[in-house]
């Protein structure tokens, strides 16, 4: 499956100087990192479009332009008329506002926690070639945080394997995942968290495709794998139940929204 690229009506841009106007476009998120669309059309709203008489600006960041229009990521104190909306539920709304959303979220949380260096205290400045926060003191540098993570499909003859996570209480089963520790390539990352999490060692690790996901910051790599050798084995902390699944015993997940959906499709139709 080919996903819609964030970049369609999008373009980067880090200059620290512009000009705020009626015509610029606002990702408006709550406390509770909901984003705010335009009612009547469901998507990022315009300045010109939104009702301004109570909203109260937290943070501001340009973060680049979107349809030939400036776009700017902010947060605002609570305000009750505004009805904010969970990103994963936009996705399903509108695609595009949903991944420029996840890119807005993303730049907004790194811009609030790096205000000051780590270093020595000195209050952050932007960058005007990329998007970086910079001390002026000590010359140490910040760049958006991304957490790459991997998932794959571990398939032994026609069935395929998934676990239940004890701290996923909406999802029965799902395929395994995990973080990249520093020092490890991603092929690494998929046999040690599979070894980890269910007890088993997998070969013939292919790449599948990867996509950003905005839950907070990660940037899943999707793997398919065949079983090798071992017994499922579970410690019953982070993983209490995995075997393995037919086709027939899947249900076909409703949503794309992510990779892993596409990843269990994939087995459901070209096993």
């Amino acid at each position: 499956m080919e996903r819609k690229s964030i970049y369609e009506n999008y373009t980067l841009d880090y200059k620290t100087e512009y000009d705020i106007n009626e015509e610029s476009y606002f990702l408006i998120f709550n406390k509770d990192n909901k984003l705010y669309l335009d009612p009547k059309t469901n998507k990022i709203p315009l300045i010109k479009n939104i009702e301004k008489t109570s909203l109260k600006i937290k943070n501001n960041v340009y973060i680049g332009n979107y349809n030939n229009k400036q776009c700017f990521t902010i947060d605002v104190e609570d305000n009750s008329e505004y009805e904010f909306i969970d990103l994963h539920s936009i996705y399903d709304i509108n695609v595009e506002s949903y991944l420029l959303g996840g890119r807005a979220k993303q730049v907004l949380y790194w811009y609030k926690t790096h205000q000051y260096c780590g270093a020595c205290k000195t209050k952050t400045v932007l960058d005007e070639e990329e998007l970086m926060l910079k001390c002026p003191k000590c010359g140490i540098t910040n760049y958006t945080q991304i957490a790459p993570a991997i998932i794959t499909a571990i398939k032994k003859d026609d069935k395929l394997l998934m676990a239940r996570h004890t701290y996923f209480t909406k999802i029965r089963y799902a395929l395994i995942a995990g973080f990249l520790e520093a020092g490890e390539s991603v092929e690494e990352a998929v046999k040690r968290e599979i070894k980890e999490e269910v007890g088993i060692n997998v070969k013939n690790i292919k790449y599948f495709g990867s996509q950003s996901w905005p839950f907070p910051n990660s940037l899943m790599l999707g793997f398919t794998s065949e079983y090798d050798s071992g017994e499922i084995s579970v410690d019953g902390k982070e993983i209490d139940d995995a075997r393995w699944f037919s086709k027939s015993e899947i249900e076909k997940p409703k949503s794309d929204i992510s990779i892993s959906s596409e990843l269990i499709k994939d087995f459901i139709e070209n096993r």
